[in-house]
C-alpha cells in the first residue's frame, strides 16, 4: 500500500517513525513550509520534514494544500492512501478523497469527545479522567468522520499537556499500524460518530492560556497544567507576563484575600514555592519563567527579589 503522509509538529513523528520502520511505502510527506523563528528569523524546518529528509522521502510543502501545481504532484506520487497527523490545514474533499482508499486522521482525543485543534489542553483543563487516540476516516468536516479504531488512555492526576502529548503521540503511532493491518486484511468496521455527544477543543490563544484567578484552586491548578509547556500559563505581574509551571492545588487552604494575591514565598533551597490565592483554596505554584528568562524553581525567582507577599497578579 502507497502512503502519502502529512504532519508537521513532533506529535507526528512518531506515526511517521512507525510507518517507516514497519516497511510500509510512504511514498512522500506533506508538511508545513518552513518558518521564520527565534531571535535571527531563520528558517525553521518542522521535525516531520526533518525526519523525512533523514530517510530520503520526497517533501512536499505546499502553501495551499489544494492548488493546481500541488494536485499534480500528488497524484504523480500515486499514493493508495492519505494518513493526516497534525498537519495544520483544512483539506478539502478533492484531497481527501485522491487517494483510492481515501484519508485517515489520528486525533488525540476519543471522538466525539474534543473535536478541533488542541484536544490534549482541553482534556486536562476540563478535568477529564480518560482520553485517548481515535483513527478515523476523514471527510470535510473537522474530526466528524467515521471512527476506525480507538485507543482509551487515563489521565494521570499530575500529567501536564506536555507529558501527555508525548504519551498519546506513541499511542497513536501503534493505533496507527494495528489499524493500517486490519484495513489490509479487510477487517476494519466503520462506525459513524454520535453527534450528540460531541464536544469541541479550540485552538489555544495567548487569552485562552491567561490564568483566571477567580477560579477554584482544582481548576486554577488543572488550567496550568494544561498550558504546559506550550504556550504556558500566564499572569500579568508588575506589567510582564509570568508564564506558571508544577500548580500543587491547595483547595481547603482557607484566606480572606483577593483572588491573584501572593500568600506566601519563600526562597529557601527546600521551598515548595509561592502560594497564590484563587477564588476558594489557593495554588501553590513551583516553577515560573518570568518574561525574557528561563524557566526556574520558584524559589531562586523568589531569592531573586521577583515577587513579594502581598502582590497581586492579575
Amino acid at each position: 500500500m502507497r502512503i502519502l503522509f502529512w504532519g508537521t509538529p513532533d506529535f507526528a513523528v512518531p506515526a511517521l517513525r512507525a510507518l517507516l520502520g514497519e516497511g510500509h511505502d510512504v511514498v512522500g510527506v506533506v508538511t508545513q513550509p518552513d518558518r521564520p523563528a527565534g531571535r535571527g528569523r531563520m528558517l525553521r524546518l518542522s521535525p516531520v520534514k526533518m525526519l523525512a529528509m533523514d530517510e530520503s522521502v520526497p517533501v512536499l510543502q505546499p502553501e495551499r494544500a489544494h492548488s493546481d501545481d500541488f494536485m499534480n504532484d500528488v497524484r504523480l506520487l500515486a499514493p493508495d492512501l492519505s494518513v493526516v497527523v497534525a498537519y495544520g490545514q483544512i483539506l478539502k474533499r478533492e484531497v481527501l478523497d485522491l487517494p483510492p482508499l481515501g484519508s485517515i486522521n489520528v486525533h488525540a482525543s476519543l471522538l466525539p469527545e474534543l473535536r478541533g485543534a488542541a484536544p490534549i489542553n482541553w482534556a486536562i483543563r476540563l478535568g477529564h479522567e480518560q482520553t485517548g487516540v481515535t483513527i478515523m476516516r476523514m471527510v470535510e468536516r473537522m474530526d466528524a468522520g467515521p471512527i476506525l479504531h480507538q485507543v482509551p488512555e487515563p489521565i494521570g492526576d499530575d500529567e501536564t499537556g506536555s507529558d501527555l502529548w508525548l504519551r498519546l503521540s506513541e499511542i497513536g503511532a501503534e493505533a496507527l499500524i494495528e489499524a493500517l493491518a486490519l484495513l489490509e486484511l479487510g477487517e476494519l468496521t466503520e462506525v459513524a460518530q454520535d453527534e450528540t455527544r460531541a464536544t469541541f477543543a479550540p485552538r489555544i490563544t495567548r487569552d485562552t492560556a491567561r490564568v483566571d484567578w477567580q477560579d477554584n484552586a482544582v481548576a486554577v491548578g488543572r488550567h496550568i497544567r494544561a498550558m504546559d509547556a506550550v504556550p504556558g500559563a500566564w499572569t500579568s505581574h508588575r506589567g510582564d507576563d509570568l508564564k506558571l509551571y508544577r500548580p500543587l492545588p491547595e483547595p481547603d487552604f482557607a484566606h480572606d484575600a483577593k483572588p491573584g494575591t501572593v500568600l506566601h514565598a519563600d526562597g529557601t533551597d527546600d521551598a515548595q514555592g509561592m502560594r497564590v490565592a484563587c477564588a476558594t483554596g489557593a495554588v501553590l505554584v513551583r516553577e515560573v519563567k518570568p518574561a525574557g528568562r528561563r524557566r526556574m524553581n520558584t524559589a531562586e525567582w523568589v531569592r531573586g527579589r521577583g515577587v513579594e507577599v502581598g502582590e497581586r497578579f492579575h
